[in-house]
This record gives structure tokens, sequence and C-alpha cells, in this order.
């Protein structure tokens, strides 16, 4: 028997260049991107592997993936660190012909089936890391093994008038699914595909093996493999989940995550000490709040000094605010100093970027959210 065999392995697609994040992507990937205070994006996709029993990840970078393998390492905050399995960071390479970038998500994985196979796995947990969310693959896995399933697609009910921005998937009583629609106009229902799939191994092989030889192929699960194991009747489910999750694609949408743990009782709850949600974290002093700093509905972290006022606000480890400053509704990421008599609403300032006294950084007359850079 093959020593490194598992059940199952996840393949986590990480090399997105977040280019609707605008200045945030500029020298990082999109799963680097700080948030919630202490985490990167892509810490709830590799803590929900880790919370799930999963412990081979394959994690595919692209675009400037310096800081996000850095920060992943050897994985040992999530237990990575072992010797049949853990983490593995898989970039594009130079092979015989040349060397090349990942086409499309399936390519992605079809370069990397040798990876896949060293392990013998039966089943393939492919999974994205730009999304918050907390989720149990067991459950999922589980589903799938009762469906008798060739992929199972996690699903969420999305408002009907944001279904045209998903792919959504069209399913019978048993959550079977007949049919797929990319981001139509006039959608059927309103369960989007949260970029979450299982594969059976062997099934997925021989499509990307297939695929790779369409010359016409986008080389991508939702474009062309997922549409094409519908269109061979191969049985596809959709498994309902119903729990806290957000694309953090754009600006808008990642202020709104942070926000989101400001609130009370809020869905995702990253105090649960059932899920705990890893990072690695630099050890840094306790945070300290001076006599003239007031502090309402926050988030603060270590080595944060504060003279002035927080409102409803996420700030990361090393942030200092000068006195009567004000800061609302806004993230403030890691080392980052708002000098004095500085008024910050509604805004996203980055890292170790020095906001110089007496500035106001709001925009009255949108609802747009100000991205503050060096």
């Amino acid at each position: 028997m093959n020593r490194r065999k598992k059940e199952i392995i996840s393949m986590l697609l990480a090399g997105g260049q977040g280019s609707r994040l605008n200045m945030l992507t500029k020298k990082i990937a999109k799963p680097a991107v700080p948030f919630g205070g202490k985490y990167r994006i892509i810490d709830f996709t590799l803590s929900n592997c880790a919370n799930s029993g999963i412990d081979t990840v394959g994690v595919l970078t692209q675009y400037k993936p310096l800081e996000l393998n850095s920060h992943i390492g050897i994985g040992r905050p999530w237990g990575f660190d072992r010797n049949n399995g853990g983490v593995t960071i898989l970039a594009p390479y130079m092979g015989q012909n040349g060397g090349r970038w990942y086409k499309g998500t399936a390519n992605a994985v079809y370069e990397n089936k040798n990876f896949i196979d060293k392990y013998d796995p039966e089943y393939v947990l492919i999974l994205s890391g730009d999304h918050v969310y907390k989720m149990d693959y067991s459950l999922l896995l589980k589903y799938h093994k009762e469906k008798g399933a060739g992929a199972t697609i996690a699903v969420i009910t999305v408002p009907w008038e944001d279904a045209n921005r998903f792919g959504i998937m069209n399913v019978d009583n048993e959550n079977k699914i007949y049919e797929f629609e990319e981001k139509p106009g006039n959608p059927k229902s309103n369960l989007a595909s949260m970029g979450v799939y299982i594969f059976d191994w062997k099934l997925l092989k021989r499509y990307l093996i297939e695929d790779e030889q369409d010359e016409n192929s986008a080389n991508d699960f939702g474009k062309n493999i997922i549409p094409k194991m519908l269109h061979n009747g191969v049985d596809l489910y959709a498994y309902k989940f119903e729990g806290y999750w957000k694309d953090v694609g754009n600006v808008k949408s990642l202020w709104e995550a942070n926000m989101d743990l400001l609130k009370e009782n809020n869905k995702l709850n990253i105090h649960d000490p059932n899920w705990n949600i890893y990072s690695n974290n630099p050890i840094g002093p306790p945070h300290y709040i001076s006599e003239s700093g007031k502090v309402k509905s926050a988030i603060l972290n270590d080595g944060c000094i504060i003279n002035g006022e927080i409102n409803n606000s996420v700030l990361f480890p090393g942030v200092y605010v000068g006195k009567n400053s004000k800061i609302t509704d806004s993230v403030i990421m890691p080392g980052a100093k708002i000098e004095d008599n500085v008024t910050i609403n509604k805004a996203i300032v980055m890292k170790n970027v020095i906001v110089k006294s007496g500035n106001i950084i709001e925009d009255k007359n949108s609802d747009e959210i100000v991205v503050v850079n060096e």
C-alpha cells in the first residue's frame, strides 16, 4: 500500500491577481490581502481544511506570490508541517517546452496532476483562496458519497438581484444539477456556486486531459469542465451551505466583510473556540489605549497605540492613532500611523501608510470606500 495514499486532498487556487481590489493587490496576490485585524484572506480556507481533517493541500500560486509564500511557509500555524502530506506551494514551472502561466483554473490543476497522483486520492477538493467563510468540508464529502456523485458543488442562496453576478446552479427536488448558467441575464434560481467542488479524482483527471487537448477551451472549471460533465450526463449535485460566505473580490465587499465582524452575533464569528481561524502572526506587545483614547465597537491588535477616538473599525497590529484623531467605519492595516487631528471615515488605510496631521479622509458624495495607499 502506498504510504502516501490519502482519501481526499485539496487543491487551493491562490493565483488571483485581484485587479478589482485596485491598489490593495498592487504588490501582493489577492489571497494574501490582510483581513479581519490579524488574518490574510487565505487563512480562512486553510483553516477550514485543518478543521475539516484535510491534511494535504496544494496551493497553486501565480501572481506576485512572494508574500503569500512567506506567509504560508511550511504550514505550521495550520498544523500542516508534516512528512506525509502537509502544504505544498505549486507555482507554474519550466518544462521541456518552456514555461508559461496557468491558462485557467482547470489548467492549473491539470499541470499539477502528478502532485495529486502522488497521493492516489479517491477525491479532490477544489477551493478558492479569496473567499471568507467557515465550512466543514468533511460534511461536504459525506454528502458527495451519499449521493454517489461524480462531482458536488457547494452553493449558497444569494439575493435575486445579485444572482446575475454568479455562476448559478439549477437543481431538481433531489438537488441534482440539471443546468449551470454562468452569470445569467435572467437567472432561474438564486443558488450561486461558491467555487468549492469535490470531484472523483479518476473522473476529473480524464476530463482535465480532454480539456487540455481542446484548443478552443478556456481551461476553466466553470466555463468548461462542469458544463461538459453536465452535457455528458455525469451526476452532479448541489450542496446547500447555510453559513456566512463572502467573495471579497472588490474594495467594497472587502470593507463590508470587515465591518460584518463588528456586528453582534455575526455569522462568521471568529471567536468560536470550536472552529479556530489560524494564521502566521508576528508577536508584538499588547495594545495600549491612553487617557485621551476612546474605543467603541472595534477590533484592536498587538502593538496598537490609541490616543484618539475609534468607532466601529478594525485595526491591525502596530497601528498608531494620534491625539484628537477620529476613525469611524474603517479598516487600518498593519503598521499604519495616523498622526494627530486626522479624520478618517469609511476608508481602508493600507499597510505602513503615514496619514499626516490635519488630513480628512472621507467621500461624503459617494457610497464608495476610500483606499489610502503610500
